[in-house]
């Protein structure tokens, strides 16, 4: 199964990226998903199933312990036509 991440961190901050955001590009960039996309106002990747929750478990002890003191996800399985 092939599944899409798409989250933010907060608290934001136009002026400069917060560490909780540079971390969560960190992971996202590093591990084995692909299809990345880095945005000021929402990240996607894709990758295997195990893969994302592997990531989503990751980004969340991470950006949490780097200050994030919300962080929003969506988790979607992808049909054959979105590959």
């Amino acid at each position: 199964m092939r599944l899409r991440l798409e989250f933010t961190t907060e608290p934001f901050d136009l002026d400069e990226p917060p560490r909780h955001a540079v971390v969560a590009r960190e992971v996202v960039e590093d591990g084995t998903l692909d299809a990345v996309d880095v945005g000021p106002f929402g990240n996607t990747a894709e990758g295997s199933a195990d893969a994302v929750v592997a990531a989503v478990a990751e980004l969340l002890r991470r950006t949490l312990a780097a200050g994030a003191t919300r962080v929003s996800l969506q988790v979607s399985a992808l049909g054959e036509d979105e590959r």
